[in-house]
């Protein structure tokens, strides 16, 4: 059964862009999942079709109207009531890899893309919307941010990656950041793998693997240490097909 996606935005044409191309593209090819777009300006009921207003209280840019959007919202819920509903924003909760796992899972997702200054804040008190983020900064609008969580999803979709194993020992499927990768040349401007991946030893392998997701995490991301802990280990690694 094809995991469907639904993005309610003002640029529908964006889409599917690089969701398009490489494993996302070949799998939507394939009917692994599939992707319809809304065009929020179909609900508009003036004739400039206008979805923004000025902000209450002053200030600058404009508001995306919740009357506009919850008619667009009812439409996509009426069709797809199982699916959860997401809105991109730089207010919402941060998109993790546990979030990426149960969304992948599920039944499909709806993703309402915002624009402008943001969303008037009543549509997330009147309908059943979970606000998400992909980062601490600002971009155009949500259509990027939806591209980047549909593609986290997808990737973990049964068929889409080439063996089992390949999204297993990635960064934050653990808790950590991924080991680092080499392959050949053996040798490249005089820096040489290390020798202990070139051993055949596969239990020394797969301990060097952990000390170093161990190692760099703590120096790169603290922050993931300090809710995670050590986490658990990482296995050894499978086969990856990226393109």
């Amino acid at each position: 059964m094809s995991w469907p996606a639904t993005i309610l935005t003002l640029y529908p044409e964006m889409f599917p862009g690089p969701l398009g191309a490489s494993l996302a593209g070949r799998a939507m090819r394939d009917g692994i999942w599939s992707l319809d777009t809304v065009q929020i300006r179909d609900f508009a009921t003036d004739k400039h079709r206008s979805v923004d207003d000025t902000p209450a209280g002053g200030g600058a840019g404009m508001v995306m109207r919740a009357d506009v959007l919850g008619t667009a919202v009812d439409h996509v819920l009426a069709k797809a009531p199982d699916a959860p509903l997401l809105a991109m924003t730089p207010r919402g909760q941060p998109l993790t890899q546990d979030l990426v796992r149960t969304l992948a899972a599920g039944p499909g997702v709806s993703i309402l893309c915002g624009r402008f200054e943001g969303i008037d804040e009543r549509l997330f008190e009147a309908r059943p919307i979970v606000p998400v983020s992909i980062g601490d900064y600002v971009l155009s609008g949500g259509e990027m941010a939806a591209m980047t969580l549909l593609d986290a999803c997808v990737r973990l979709l049964p068929g889409v990656m080439g063996a089992a194993s390949s999204g297993e020992e990635e960064s934050f499927e653990t808790g950590l950041l991924e080991y680092p990768h080499y392959t050949r040349p053996v040798t490249w401007e005089g820096r040489t793998i290390p020798e202990v991946l070139r051993s055949g030893d596969h239990a020394k392998i797969a301990q060097w693997r952990a000390e170093r997701a161990r190692a760099d995490t703590r120096s790169r991301r603290p922050d993931l240490i300090a809710r995670h802990g050590d986490a658990r280990r990482p296995s050894p690694s499978g086969a990856r097909h990226e393109d």
